[in-house]
C-alpha cells in the first residue's frame, strides 16, 4: 500500500493527515497558535511559527502512522491567505510579521488606489476590487510605513510556499495565491501585471517568477528536511494552494456549474467557473484545479460559526455546564431548544458582523447588531435568530454572484453537524442543500492533489472518496417568510451602516 499527507496551515493551527491511497485515514496531528494582534484591526504571525507547526504535525503523523518513509509518495502543503506574503531579506530570512487576511490596517492605501488608479482599471485586469483585506494594499502600507522593511525586502512569499521552500529549497507560487493577492495579478493573462505593479510601485522582482498548477510538484524534499521529518530525501511536494479552495478539492468539486460553501469559523462560500464573475464584490482567483481554465469565485463571512461559538460561551452557562457534568452537548441543547422557535425568530433579526465584514458588503466598520428585542424572547429565540443570521449572510454573498449556481448547494463545515441549522440554509437560500457524510476539511484536498501530482491517483480515483448525504429539500413556506425577514436584514445594515462608523470613531478615541 501506498501512503500521501496532506498539510493544511491554518489561522489558527496546523494540521496534517496520512491516507491511503484507497482514501482511507491512517494518522493525523494538529498544532495550534494564535494570531498576533498589536493594535486593532492588526492581525499578523511570525512565519516560523507556521514552519514549526508545520513540520512538528508533519513528524508526529509519520510517527503516529508507523508507515516506513519509503511507503509515503507525496505531501501537498495549502495554507491560510497570507495577505501581503511573508516579507523576505535577500537571504531568504522574514523581514516582519506576515500581515494576514484578517488585517484591515491599509485603509488608506485602498483609497490611494481607488482614486489614483480606479476600480475599473482593477476590475478589467485583475477582476477584483480594492479593499484592505487583499495582499496588495497590505504591501504599499509596509511601503508607505515602514521603509526600512520595504527595502530590505526582495521576495513575498504566501505561508504554504514560503514552508514548501524551507523543506525543497524551490521557490514558486501556486495559481490561487498569487491571484488571491489582488490588484497586481492578471486573471485575464494568469501573470503578474506589470502595468498595474508600475503603477503602485511595486517592484516585478518581488514576486516569485514561477507560478505553478496546485497538482505541480515544486521540489523534492531535502535531504536536512526528510531527515527531520522521518521521510525520504526526495519526496515530491506538491503546491496546493489557498486552503479555502483545497476544502472544495476535498468536497470533490473538480468542474465548473457548482455552488459550495464551506463554513467554519468564518464562510468561504465560491462558484467554481469556466468565466470568471468579475465584480468588486467578490473575491477572484485561479481555482486550485486547472487553473488556466477554471475560476475560485468567493464570498465570504468573516465571522460565522465564530459567533455562535461567542454565543455559547457568553450566553450558555448552563448548557456548557450541563455538558462538563456529563450531559448532552451544549450546542445539541441549543438546537433542540431553538427548534421549537419559529422562523424568523419571532421578530429578531442578528447581523453577523462581529469582526467587521468582507465580501461582498466590505466594511471594516460593520458591527454585530440584535435588532427586534422584546421581553418576550428567550435564549432559544436569540441562538435561533444567529443561526439564520449565518444563512442570509450566505443569500448576500449567493445573490453577488449571480442567477444561475447549479442545482444545488454543497455545504461543508461545523454547520454540517445540525440538522436544524442545515435547514435553516435550505430555507433562507432557497436551494437543497447536499453534505458529505465524512468530515471535509483542507487537508483532503491536500491529499488529493498531492495524489494526482505525483500519479498515483486520476481525478476519477479521487472523486470516488467523498460520498455524499441526501438532499436536504427547501420548504416553499418557509423560503418565502425567510425571504421578507432578508429584506429587513439587508435594509438594517444599509440604515445603521452611518451610526456603525460612528462608533468605530468613537470607541478609537
Amino acid at each position: 500500500m501506498k501512503y500521501l499527507l496532506g498539510t493544511d496551515i491554518g489561522t489558527s493551527g496546523t494540521k496534517t493527515i496520512l491516507m491511503d491511497t484507497e482514501g482511507n485515514l491512517i494518522a493525523q496531528d494538529l498544532q495550534e497558535y494564535d494570531v498576533l494582534t498589536p493594535k486593532p484591526l492588526w492581525a499578523e504571525q511570525w512565519p516560523d511559527v507556521w514552519l514549526d507547526a508545520a513540520r512538528t504535525s508533519i513528524r508526529n503523523t509519520v510517527h503516529k502512522s508507523g508507515i516506513p518513509a519509503e511507503n509515503i509518495k507525496g505531501i501537498a502543503i495549502s495554507g491560510l491567505y497570507g495577505g501581503s506574503g511573508i516579507p523576505l531579506d535577500e537571504n531568504m530570512e522574514p523581514v516582519r510579521p506576515c500581515m494576514i487576511w484578517m488585517d484591515r490596517r491599509a485603509e488608506d492605501e485602498t483609497k490611494w488606489v481607488i482614486d489614483t488608479i480606479g476600480e475599473e482599471k482593477l476590475l478589467d485586469i485583475t477582476h477584483n476590487g480594492a479593499d484592505p483585506y487583499y495582499g496588495f494594499t497590505k504591501m504599499l502600507w509596509m511601503k508607505n510605513h515602514e521603509p526600512e522593511n520595504w527595502n530590505k525586502t526582495k521576495l513575498f512569499l504566501p505561508p504554504n510556499d514560503y514552508v514548501i521552500y524551507k523543506l525543497t529549497g524551490e521557490i514558486a507560487i501556486d495559481y490561487s495565491s498569487a491571484g488571491n493577492i489582488g490588484g497586481i495579478f492578471d486573471m485575464n493573462n494568469r501573470t503578474w501585471s506589470k502595468e498595474l505593479m508600475n503603477a503602485m510601485g511595486i517592484p516585478l522582482s518581488m514576486m516569485p517568477e514561477k507560478i505553478v498548477e496546485s497538482t505541480d510538484s515544486v521540489g523534492g524534499l531535502t535531504k536536512e528536511a526528510a531527515a527531520e521529518l522521518g521521510l525520504s530525501e526526495g519526496m515530491p511536494v506538491i503546491a496546493s494552494g489557498i486552503d479555502c479552495g483545497a476544502a472544495n478539492i476535498g468536497l470533490g468539486v473538480f468542474e465548473s456549474g457548482i455552488y459550495a460553501a464551506a463554513i467554519g469559523t468564518s464562510m468561504c462560500a465560491a462558484f467554481i467557473s469556466d468565466k470568471p464573475v468579475k465584480g468588486k464584490d467578490l473575491i477572484v482567483w485561479p481555482y486550485l484545479f486547472d487553473a488556466k481554465r477554471l475560476s475560485y469565485n468567493f464570498a465570504g463571512g468573516a465571522t460565522a460559526g465564530a459567533i455562535v461559538k461567542w454565543f455559547r460561551q457568553t450566553m450558555c452557562q448552563y448548557e456548557l455546564e450541563a455538558e462538563k457534568a456529563g450531559g448532552k452537548n451544549a450546542y445539541d441543547l441549543l438546537n433542540e431548544q431553538a427548534a421549537e422557535i419559529p422562523v424568523g425568530s419571532d421578530g429578531l433579526i442578528v447581523l453577523p458582523y462581529f469582526m467587521g465584514e468582507r465580501s461582498p458588503i466590505w466594511d471594516s466598520d460593520a458591527k454585530g447588531t440584535i435588532v427586534g428585542l422584546s421581553l418576550a424572547h428567550t435564549k432559544a429565540h436569540i441562538y435561533r435568530a444567529f443561526l439564520e443570521a449565518v444563512a442570509f449572510s450566505l443569500r448576500d454573498a449567493m445573490e453577488a454572484t449571480g442567477e444561475d449556481l447549479g442545482e444545488y448547494i454543497l455545504l461543508a463545515g461545523g454547520v454540517t453537524k445540525s440538522k436544524l441549522w442545515r435547514q435553516i440554509f435550505a430555507d433562507v437560500t432557497g436551494y437543497p442543500v447536499v453534505c458529505p457524510i465524512h468530515d471535509v476539511e483542507a487537508n483532503m484536498g491536500d491529499v488529493m492533489l498531492a495524489g494526482i501530482g505525483t500519479g498515483l491517483l486520476s481525478y476519477e480515483d479521487v472523486k470516488k472518496w467523498q460520498v455524499l448525504d441526501q438532499k436536504i429539500m427547501p420548504n416553499k413556506g418557509n423560503h418565502q417568510k425567510y425571504t421578507e425577514y432578508y429584506q429587513v436584514y439587508k435594509s438594517i445594515y444599509q440604515n445603521l451602516k452611518a451610526d456603525m462608523k460612528t462608533l468605530t470613531r468613537l470607541s478609537a478615541r
